[in-house]
C-alpha cells in the first residue's frame, strides 16, 4: 500500500491505496523564483498589446473597472494589484478612480471575510468594491437586444476595463479566466441561463481542454467582445497555490496563450477504464459546495467504464450550493433519468443551476447513482441519501469513511485496478487535452 494525498477542505486528507495506483497527476510547475518581478515584467511587456503603461497614458480614463473572481477561486489578487494599481496611479488614475468588481455571476454575494481574504486590508481601504448582483436591474446595462443581455453597468460604463482571473481546466467552457470574467462573471441571469442552456451543455465540445467549437467558450468570448475588455491579467497557480505563469495583455491572445500553457501543465493519462477511481473535489475553496463538487465528478469521465465505482472525498461545508441548486437536487437527485427527459421535452426553458445536475448527469449515464461514492463531512446523511449519490456509511470522519470504503472494495476485488485524481477538477484527462 502507499499514501496518496488527495485535495480537501483546507487541510487535505490522506489514503491508504494500492502500492501500483495509478496516480493521474499533472506535471506541477515550480512556482515563479519572484513573483513580484514577474508581475512587474509582464505588466511592462504584455501578450498580444501595449503595455498597460501606454495603453492607460493614450486612454486618460477617468473611471477604471477591475473584475476580480469571487471566493470560489484561488486567486492570489493580493500578489498581482499593488503593482497593478502602481501603474494605473504612475499613468494619473488615483486610487478613488477604481472599483474592483467581484464577479460573483449567480453566486451568493461575498462576506465581509471573503473580501478580506480576497484583497487584503491594505487594498480594501483603498479601492471600491462591490459584488456583481446579477438580479439587480439598477446595477446592470444592456449591451444586446437580440438576445437580450444586460452587464455590470460599472464595468460597461467604464473608461478602462480589467479582467483578471485564474486558467485551469473548466469542466463545459474548456478553461477559466480570459472571457469568463466577464461572462458570466458579470452578466444578468437570463444571460447566465443561456450561456448553461441545456443545448449548450449537450454539445459535445462542451467540455474541459476544449475551445474550438465549444459553444459555452464561444457564447462567453463573444459577449466579452461586445462589452470589450482593455486588458486581462490572468494566472496559473502550482497545487499549492503560488504563481507558477502570468497571462496578461489582448483579451483573446492572452488567455489562449495561457491554456495552452495550463494544459500542458495539468493534463494525466490515464490508461484505459479502471474499476475504482479515487477523486477530490479539489479542496478549499472549490469543495465548499457540492455544487462546484461536481466538477471532480466530471473530469474523471474518461478513467471511468461502465463498470467503474468512482469515489469522491469533498467537503461540502457550505451544503450543496445555492437554495435554488439545492431544491433541484431535493426534487430531482434520485430521479436523475426523468430529469434528463424534462430537459429534452422542455429545451428552451432554463431553470437556474439546472446546467450543474445536466453536468453530472454525464457521470451517472456512466456508472449510475449506486457506483457513485462520496464521502463528505459536510452533507448530512439525510441530504446525501436524497442526491444521486451513494453516501459512503460508518463512523468517523470522511476520510476514515472514505478508507474504510476503499478497503472493503478492495477486499472484495482483489485483482481490481485502481486510479486515483489527488486534485481532481484540477487535472484533465488526455483525451480532453489539447484542443485549444
Amino acid at each position: 500500500m502507499r499514501e496518496v494525498e488527495v485535495l480537501y477542505g483546507r487541510e487535505g486528507a490522506t489514503l491508504r491505496l494500492p502500492g501500483d495506483v495509478h496516480l493521474l497527476l499533472g506535471r506541477d510547475p515550480p512556482p515563479l523564483a519572484d513573483p513580484g518581478s514577474a508581475v512587474r515584467s509582464a505588466l511592462s511587456r504584455p501578450i498580444g498589446s501595449p503595455s498597460l503603461a501606454a495603453l492607460v497614458e493614450a486612454r486618460r480614463p477617468a473611471r477604471v473597472a477591475i473584475t476580480i473572481s469571487d471566493i470560489t477561486r484561488p486567486v492570489p489578487n493580493r500578489e498581482f494589484l499593488p503593482a497593478l494599481l502602481g501603474v494605473l496611479n504612475e499613468a494619473g488614475v488615483p486610487d478613488h478612480a477604481v472599483t474592483v468588481i467581484i464577479g460573483t455571476g449567480m453566486h451568493r454575494p461575498s462576506t465581509a471575510s471573503e473580501r478580506e481574504s480576497l484583497l487584503g486590508r491594505e487594498l480594501l481601504g483603498r479601492l471600491a468594491v462591490v459584488d456583481h448582483r446579477a438580479s439587480d436591474p439598477a446595477a446592470l446595462v444592456e449591451v444586446s437586444v437580440d438576445p437580450p443581455v444586460r452587464v455590470n453597468r460599472q464595468f460597461v460604463e467604464a473608461d478602462f476595463r480589467i479582467a483578471t482571473g485564474y486558467i485551469e481546466p473548466h469542466f463545459m467552457a474548456g478553461f477559466s479566466g480570459g472571457r469568463k470574467g466577464v461572462c458570466p462573471a458579470l452578466t444578468d441571469l437570463c444571460t447566465i441561463e443561456r450561456f448553461h442552456s441545456h443545448e449548450t451543455l449537450a454539445h459535445p465540445q462542451a467540455r474541459s481542454g476544449v475551445l474550438q467549437g465549444n459553444p459555452c467558450h464561444e457564447i462567453s468570448l463573444g459577449l466579452a467582445r461586445r462589452v470589450g475588455v482593455d486588458f486581462l491579467f490572468n494566472v496559473a497557480l502550482t497545487r499549492e497555490r503560488c504563481l507558477a505563469g502570468i497571462y496578461c495583455g489582448e483579451l483573446e491572445q492572452a488567455h489562449v496563450t495561457g491554456c495552452r500553457e495550463v494544459s500542458q501543465w495539468t493534463t494525466a493519462h490515464p490508461d484505459g477504464t479502471y474499476d475504482l477511481v479515487v477523486t477530490s473535489g479539489g479542496g478549499y475553496p472549490l469543495d465548499l459546495t457540492f455544487y462546484q463538487s461536481v466538477k471532480g465528478q466530471v473530469e474523471a469521465l474518461p478513467a471511468l467504464g461502465g463498470h467503474s465505482t468512482l469515489l469522491q472525498l469533498t467537503r461540502c461545508e457550505e451544503g450543496l450550493g445555492s437554495p435554488a441548486y439545492a431544491e433541484l437536487l431535493m426534487r430531482w437527485g434520485r430521479r436523475w433519468r426523468e430529469f434528463l427527459d424534462h430537459l429534452a421535452c422542455n429545451p428552451t426553458v432554463t431553470e437556474l443551476d439546472q446546467w450543474e445536475l445536466q453536468m453530472q448527469c454525464r457521470v451517472l449515464a456512466r456508472i449510475g447513482a449506486e457506483r457513485l461514492w462520496l464521502a463528505s463531512d459536510g452533507l448530512t446523511p439525510q441530504i446525501q441519501r436524497r442526491i444521486a449519490v451513494t453516501r459512503v456509511p460508518g463512523q468517523g470522519d470522511a476520510a476514515t469513511r472514505a478508507q474504510r470504503s476503499v478497503d472493503r472494495f478492495l477486499a472484495e476485488h482483489p485483482r481490481a485496478r485502481v486510479a486515483a485524481i489527488p486534485d481532481g477538477p484540477y487535472t484533465m484527462l488526455a483525451r480532453q487535452a489539447s484542443e485549444v
